[in-house]
Formats: structure tokens, sequence, C-alpha cells
């Protein structure tokens, strides 16, 4: 007996559009594979160019989504990471120019093993195929994960939120100017234009037609694409980062860190949300960091408040809470021991620092915590694929298979065995 409830209208005519958005993929990620580098180069150059073209219609189209929210529940860290200014479509075409110049991540002969019979074994990279990126509020998004896979010789669907959708069109009609350019199929890059949320569901169960789901959100998209996935997926789970000062610390030096760390934008994911502090350096700085920081709402555990007596007290909920706004928890640990085990237990994975002069107490710190990126004497806020020379990034991934930290284009490709052989026979 069929208990599955049966699929409305509505419902039945967003998976006919991702199956045949998939379909028309499958044959331009094909087309992509087999392209040049020099092709796949020319696309993002042109892209750019179209970016920079079309900057005065593209902020318009978002001004409209921005628009749109006014009156909603959505806070300012939410409508930060919607907007978009020329100067950050101009970051956009900077980043596509940036991916075009780097070395091209296919046919990398990654191993080569020579057999006592005489076979000689490749290890070569190659494309993913078609990849759905699915994201929320952020439109540059869409021209950094659309950049990364022509780049990388993948086909992309790219499925970003409702509220974005204007400025996501635009973005998208840029890229695929770039495509139709450079001789390369536009359906590499395509949007699914639709708020219809059964259309996330559809990329989800769309066994055999995408090969890798790489959600980019909050909390909740990550966990509807691990409940409801049925292709492999690539995670990109929220940022509650860590800044540990460690007693070693330059006091100015971890002031300057953690503020940046906290308030250069506090609505990206690489957003310190906690400051850690040893028991002996504490005195010193947490009232030069209170100083600091009278922008930002500072909730303190009970040492920490007696020291700044002005901090809000911190509950529980606030060690594993992603602010994305101007709060910061700040916790007092007796020694290195103490931090690890405090940061191991509410990291997210994503990045966690330590402000040291103590090389060997930063160098324990950065073997023994367990995230995909760890720093030292640097702002978390440096947790970003342009910043790590990757021209942009589709997110940073927090697991440990396949990829880990910022994704680039080297970071979307997989690998196959080529095998060379003079008429061999196995006996």
């Amino acid at each position: 007996m069929n208990h599955m409830t049966p699929k409305t209208d509505g419902e039945t005519d967003v998976t006919r559009l991702i199956a045949d958005q998939t379909r028309r993929a499958r044959v331009a990620a094909t087309a992509l594979a087999l392209a040049t580098p020099d092709q796949r180069s020319a696309a993002l150059t042109h892209a750019a160019q179209a970016l920079r073209d079309r900057s005065e219609a593209i902020v318009a189209a978002n001004a409209a989504d921005v628009a749109s929210l006014v009156g909603s529940d959505k806070d300012a860290a939410f409508i930060d990471r919607l907007t978009l200014t020329p100067a950050r479509v101009a970051a956009m075409a900077d980043a596509l120019i940036e991916i075009a110049a780097q070395p091209d991540p296919l046919g990398q002969i990654l191993e080569t093993t020579h057999r006592p019979n005489g076979l000689r074994i490749e290890r070569v990279s190659v494309p993913i195929g078609v990849i759905a990126m699915i994201y929320e509020s952020r439109p540059n998004v869409g021209a950094d994960a659309g950049a990364l896979c022509i780049k990388s010789g993948n086909a992309v669907i790219l499925r970003g939120g409702s509220e974005s959708l204007r400025s996501s069109r635009d973005i998208v009609a840029c890229l695929t100017h770039g495509l139709t350019a450079a001789g390369l199929p536009a359906d590499a890059v395509q949007l699914v234009d639709t708020t219809d949320r059964a259309a996330v569901r559809a990329l989800l169960h769309a066994t055999g037609a995408v090969d890798l789901v790489i959600p980019r959100g909050g909390r909740g998209l990550v966990s509807l694409v691990q409940a409801e996935a049925r292709v492999p997926t690539l995670l990109h789970l929220d940022g509650n980062n860590h800044t540990y000062v460690h007693a070693s610390a330059d006091v100015d030096q971890a002031v300057r860190l953690v503020r940046n760390a906290k308030m250069r934008r506090t609505g990206v994911c690489g957003s310190t949300e906690c400051a850690v502090v040893d028991r002996a350096i504490a005195p010193m700085f947490l009232p030069a960091l209170a100083a600091a920081m009278t922008d930002c709402e500072l909730r303190g555990d009970d040492a920490a408040c007696a020291i700044v007596p002005a901090m809000t007290p911190a509950t529980d909920a606030d060690w594993d809470t992603e602010y994305l706004s101007n709060i910061l928890s700040v916790r007092v640990v007796d020694d290195l021991a103490e931090a690890i085990a405090f940061i191991q237990a509410h990291s997210s994975a994503h990045t966690e620092a330590i402000v040291a002069t103590d090389t060997a107490a930063a160098r324990t710190f950065m073997a023994a915590i367990d995230a995909a990126i760890v720093m030292h004497n640097a702002s978390t806020q440096f947790a970003d694929g342009g910043e790590f020379g990757m021209g942009a990034e589709i997110g940073i991934a927090t697991g440990r298979m396949h990829a880990r930290g910022p994704v680039g284009a080297a970071q979307l490709t997989s690998y196959k065995y080529l095998v060379f052989g003079d008429g061999q026979e196995r006996p």
C-alpha cells in the first residue's frame, strides 16, 4: 500500500521544472568538461564585464528585493547579507577575474604509478558533474558559485532565497551571457526561477540527475538538507567561532583582533561569537575590550562579569549561539587545556583562533582544535575563499570528507584513473 501523500499540481509542475533543468544541465556539463581552459576562463571574463556593465540595473533590482522586506521580521544582519551596492557588485566582478586567472583545476595529474607489468596508471582531476547550490539571502553567492563551477567544468543549478530572486535573475543573466560569448552552453548555469519551496525538495531528491548538493544558509536550511537529501551533500554549517586570548597574548593586539573578528561584519559566518580568555590575563584584557566594544553587547560568565560589572550575565544558551549581530559572549578559563575543552564542546567546527606570543601554546591549540580553519594571531574574518587566494568560495565546508574549509574551484573536482598499457593481459 502506498502511504505517500499525493503531489499537488503545483508540486508536480515544480518536479517537472527541476527534471527539465537537470536534464539540460547534464548536457551542458558534458560540453563544459570538454571545453578548453581558455574557453572557461573567457566565459568568466565576459561575465565579469557584464556585471560591471549592468551594475546599475543589478543594484536597482536588489533595492526592490530589500524593499520587499520592509515590515518583515528580518534582522539587520539578514538585510546586510542581502544588500548589494555598486562596490559589492564590483567585488563580484573582480572575483570572477581572479578565478579566471587561476590555474585550470581539470586534467591535473595527481599521481602516477608505474606497475611491474608495464602499466602506467594516472589519477587525474575531473569535474563532479551537475551541482545544485541552495542558498539564502546573499545574492552574490550565485555569482561565486556559478563562476567556480564554470572554472571547474561543472554545470550548476542555483536555487537562491525568495527574498533575492530579482537580484539573482540579473546576476545569472550576466553569467549566461559570459558562457554564450565564449561559445559555451548557457544551460551550464541555471536559476530555479520560482519561490515554491517544493523546488528545494525536488533538487534534494534528484538521484542520478544531481551529483552534489551544497546548501549555504542558516541551520534551518542545513537541517532540511540533512533530513531530505537523497543525493550527496557538502555541508556548510553555522559559524559559532571562538577567539581564545592566551595568557601570553599582547593585550593591545588581542583587543584589536577580537574587535575586528566580531565587528568588521557581524553577519558573516567567519565572525567571532565568543571570546575565551585566560584567567591570568583577564583583569588586563577585559576592561580594555569593554572600552573598545561600546557598540557591542558583551555577555560574560561570572568571572568576566566580576571584572567588568557592566557585562550582561551569559546563559548556557549563549555558548552555542551564532548571533550574527553585535553581541559577543565572554568566557574565562583557567588555562590552555580548559580553553581547548570548552571550544571543542561548543564549536561548530568552522573557524577558531588563538591570540598568543607563546608559539608552543599556539601549536598545541592548532593541533588539538578540530575545525576546518584554525588561526594564530589573525582575525577569524579571514575565513573566506577570496582571502585564501581562491577568488571566491562556494562555502566553508565543515565536514571531514571530500573538501574542508573554503571550497574553491579545485575543491569542486573529483578524479578518475587512466590506465595506459601495451597489450598487457592479466594472468
